[in-house]
């Protein structure tokens, strides 16, 4: 296995588990929010959705520009070599604003939302495909928020991204008030 389908593999892992504690809730749970201010279950699972096609168009369009020696980022790649909890760690607050492009928006039904974060599985397994044997470090796309990020970076953000969320879930279904089934 190539480090390339190890890292797939983990936002794999990551989004099967996110997926896997959203699931089975009823419409009362799944649009709690803890105040008014907190985002319930479904905005996290849509804001997921969202951020994850912004962000492997992103990376189809750094492959794209790579390929064609037009690459769509220049400049200097100051993260270069750290992990993605690294960047985040220097370039995120401590509750960070969405990206506009990343914000819940639609609402709706919890299952499309899951159904649209299980079928982003095949568009993230071609882009793996077609980046494997290639230097990583020179497919740069930059994060609304972090700035410069490599393909590697990029894909591990996607796993961190997922976790987070995960995370944010768990303490939703453990806040006071959370309905019961």
């Amino acid at each position: 296995m190539t480090s390339l389908q190890i890292l797939l593999e983990s936002v794999e892992s990551a989004r099967r588990d996110f997926i896997a504690e959203c699931e089975g809730l009823s419409p009362t749970q799944v649009n709690f929010k803890p105040d008014p201010e907190s985002w319930s279950i479904l905005d996290n699972v849509e804001h997921i959705v969202r951020a994850e096609q912004s962000g492997i168009s992103g990376l189809w369009k750094a492959l794209d520009g790579f390929k064609r020696a037009e690459p769509i980022w220049q400049g200097d790649p100051i993260h270069r070599g750290l992990s993605v909890e690294e960047i985040v760690e220097r370039t995120w607050q401590t509750k960070e604003k969405v990206p506009p492009i990343a914000a819940p928006q639609w609402g709706g039904s919890l299952n499309f939302w899951l159904a649209m974060c299980r079928a982003q599985r095949h568009m993230l397994q071609d882009l793996v495909q077609e980046m494997e044997g290639l230097d990583l470090e020179l497919i740069i796309f930059p994060h609304p928020i972090s700035g410069p990020m490599d393909a590697r970076q990029r894909l591990e953000f996607l796993r961190f991204h997922a976790r987070r969320h995960q995370e944010q879930v768990r303490r939703i279904k453990g806040s006071e008030g959370y309905p019961g089934f």
